[in-house]
């Protein structure tokens, strides 16, 4: 028998394993092996899924909701998205103009997929979600990154974007509230980008992730300004409004030809999200809301309390998140001792000696930075920060 020479397709290597499932996947390793890790890294609410939402699912399956859909979700669901943007952010989006994915993931390589041609430039502003940069270079394009003002919240600006932009600009991406940093552009920079990008006929496509997370201002959606839907792409996701990650609902809001092709590529490589989740986030979208305010309030008082233990420790800096549920120390205080020169080195010594585990920066485009998720409860927050300014302090 002739052994079969493993070729992998070129392609694969374009993209790399995601940072932030490799550093679940260690901190899980060692809990399985007996040792108390206190984990920083995941990027998922700590709250269970609302009961109305369970019991819409236990519902479906009691009604043998249990057969395929349209590969681009049910009517019922995309009318209940358009419903829940337009109430929420006023804008007024039609169901061939919305697609239900896999996740908020998925309509993003989707996105990606169908819109950039090798060559074609996607501006993304610095520090990024570790998916953004493989993404754009699966779909042969090309990552611009634009670095933001560390010192002023990792500030973006349209007067930092514009030197960026080129006739092979195809799309700028922002992420408001932003994963990794939680900063929030304001509604007058984001009007000014839009603005920017528009008049040069480019997209901007706007990740609504953590959009429900804002601390300091009400919610809203560049999509609603004058001339949005045919200028601007929404990528949505229920998975953090509604605790809702292992349901894997998302979805894209976009002119009526780019989620006719999304519906093209959906149908030969996943068919239809899960039946009995599309339930589920219909009752999520049309039924209460007040579970989104319980959860905010508590990030804001985990967020009050991390922030004010990162800046008790010496030589941390540190920016006030304005939305989502991330912080991201700057933590280079600790470079040249024990041995430690970047992010990654902080990270694996971090969780080796001190078992915390934290996403290193250089997943997010920075080297000096790592990301503490407080989607977790305040005792676990106490026990970990507790082991940090310990790690920190007997630093050599």
């Amino acid at each position: 028998m002739t052994t079969v020479a493993i070729a992998l397709a070129e392609r694969i290597s374009l993209i790399s394993e995601s940072s932030t499932m490799k550093v679940a996947a260690a901190a899980d390793k060692l809990r399985r092996q007996g040792v108390d890790v206190v984990d920083f890294g995941a990027g998922e609410p700590d709250f269970p899924t609302p009961d109305n939402i369970k019991e819409a699912a236990v519902q479906a399956l009691r009604d043998n909701f249990t057969k395929y859909t349209p590969a681009g979700g049910t009517q019922e669901l995309k009318e209940a998205i358009c419903e829940r943007h337009a109430k929420d952010y006023g804008t007024a989006y039609k169901t061939n103009e919305c697609i239900v994915t896999v996740g908020g993931k998925h309509v993003i390589f989707n996105l990606m997929q169908v819109l950039v041609n090798p060559g074609d430039e996607v501006v993304i502003p610095v520090p990024y979600w570790v998916t953004y940069k493989d993404v754009v270079n699966y779909a042969g394009g090309k990552c611009v990154f634009v670095d933001t003002d560390e010192d002023a919240g990792f500030t973006l600006t349209a007067g930092m974007i514009a030197p960026h932009l080129t006739s092979r600009t195809k799309i700028v991406l922002i992420n408001s509230p932003s994963n990794p940093s939680g900063g929030v552009l304001s509604r007058e920079e984001f009007e000014k980008i839009y603005q920017l990008t528009s008049s040069r006929g480019i997209f901007l496509m706007t990740d609504e992730c953590y959009c429900r997370f804002l601390y300091d201002e009400e919610p809203f959606s560049i999509a609603a300004m004058p001339g949005g839907k045919e200028n601007v792409i929404v990528a949505g996701s229920l998975s953090k409004t509604y605790a809702m990650t292992g349901w894997r609902i998302g979805f894209g809001l976009a002119p009526a030809p780019v989620i006719s092709a999304i519906g093209k590529l959906q149908s030969h490589m996943t068919s239809n999200p899960t039946s009995i989740a599309q339930k589920a986030a219909v009752e999520a979208l049309r039924g209460p809301q007040e579970s989104v305010g319980v959860m905010l309030a508590e990030y804001r008082r985990r967020r009050d309390y991390v922030i004010a233990r990162l800046r008790a420790m010496s030589g941390v800096k540190i920016n006030e998140p304005k939305g989502a549920f991330y912080a991201y120390p700057n933590i280079s205080v600790a470079f040249g001792k024990n041995g430690i020169h970047s992010a990654m080195d902080f990270s694996e010594k971090l969780l080796d000696q001190a078992k915390v585990a934290v996403v290193p920066g250089e997943a997010f485009g920075t080297d000096k930075h790592v990301r503490i998720s407080y989607a977790t409860s305040m005792e676990e927050l106490k026990r970990g920060l507790d082991r940090i300014e310990t790690f920190l302090k007997e630093l050599r």
